[in-house]
């Protein structure tokens, strides 16, 4: 099988248009489509889906991606070792990395790593665990910075605690309750609140401290995934949210927001590294979790 028309197919269906695909591999749209189309021929599979809108992968072209993802993270990384050995300083790195991990960690990791190494590449992709865990494990990415669990579930990944952080009722910083030295829990009950997805973990902690205190939860007024949303519909109300509390740093630095001094949030989530348990790891990639780490038990621990 001719690897290089892998490639092209995994381009296809990761940008989702043979358009996009072919600009992003500076190729032509027919060589992009002829290669493709070659590889189904070979396989004797149609491999992609053919639309109005684009393309997607046939139950055949699920096979294939699920694992050329892992050879080509794999022919990356040996890539990077081939040129660590020659004495380059090239090398990439893809990192996948949730909202809280975007804030401030990641950042600072960033821009001290890429101060020792000015010539490796990174690129970072934005998600949740829902999507962050697949891609770490079909080698979509090299490792993932997010919340990991105490325990781990899945054989295919290792994961590392850098630090544990606690979420917070988050309020703008002239709301009604903001000057209170204490905030009870009936008296959150009739808030407006911006929330995180019923199945989200913080979502599950804010229930729970409602019933802890024989309270019915309060019912969210908007749910949403992102958490800028959130942020700034808290900012501009008096809705409130329930996040956690790395999520604002930047927001209380500037008096935007603020935490409310409710007592008995005891939610905490772990934060750290997920990678695949099989396959190598690049030089790049380890130097720049060697990094993280740095950061976190300076700034998080």
């Amino acid at each position: 099988m001719d690897y290089r028309k892998v490639q092209f197919f995994l381009a296809a269906v990761r940008c989702g248009s043979l358009t996009e695909a072919a600009a992003e591999l500076e190729v032509s749209q027919p060589a992009l489509s002829k290669s493709i189309k070659a590889l189904e021929k070979s396989l004797g599979v149609p491999l992609l889906e053919r639309g109005r809108f684009g393309v997607s992968p046939t139950p055949y072209g699920q096979a294939l991606m699920q694992h050329g993802q892992v050879v080509e993270a794999e022919l990356r990384h040996a890539l990077g070792e081939i040129d660590a050995l020659k004495g380059s300083q090239r090398g990439h790195v893809i990192v996948g990395c949730g909202p809280t991990e975007a804030n401030r960690l990641l950042p600072q990791a960033l821009m001290a790593w890429q101060q020792n190494h000015p010539e490796l590449k990174v690129t970072v992709l934005y998600g949740l665990n829902e999507s962050l865990m697949p891609w770490v494990k079909n080698g979509e990415v090299d490792f993932a910075l997010s919340s990991v669990p105490a325990r781990a579930s899945d054989a295919d990944l290792v994961h590392e605690t850098l630090f544990t952080e606690t979420a917070v009722v988050v309020a703008r910083t002239g709301h009604p309750l903001a000057q209170r030295r204490q905030v009870g829990a009936s008296e959150l009950t009739h808030q407006t609140w911006i929330l995180p997805r019923q199945r989200e973990l913080e979502r599950l902690a804010f229930e729970d401290f409602f019933l802890a205190h024989d309270l019915t939860p309060p019912s969210a007024r908007i749910e949403t995934t992102s958490t800028a949303l959130m942020k700034a519909l808290v900012m501009q109300s008096d809705a409130l949210t329930f996040i956690p509390q790395e999520l604002i740093h930047w927001e209380a630095q500037a008096g935007q927001l603020m935490a409310l001094p409710v007592a008995g949030t005891d939610w905490a989530r772990r934060v750290g590294i997920t990678r695949r348990r099989s396959g190598s790891r690049s030089a790049a990639g380890l130097s720049l979790q060697t990094q993280l780490k740095a950061v976190a038990q300076r700034h998080f621990a």
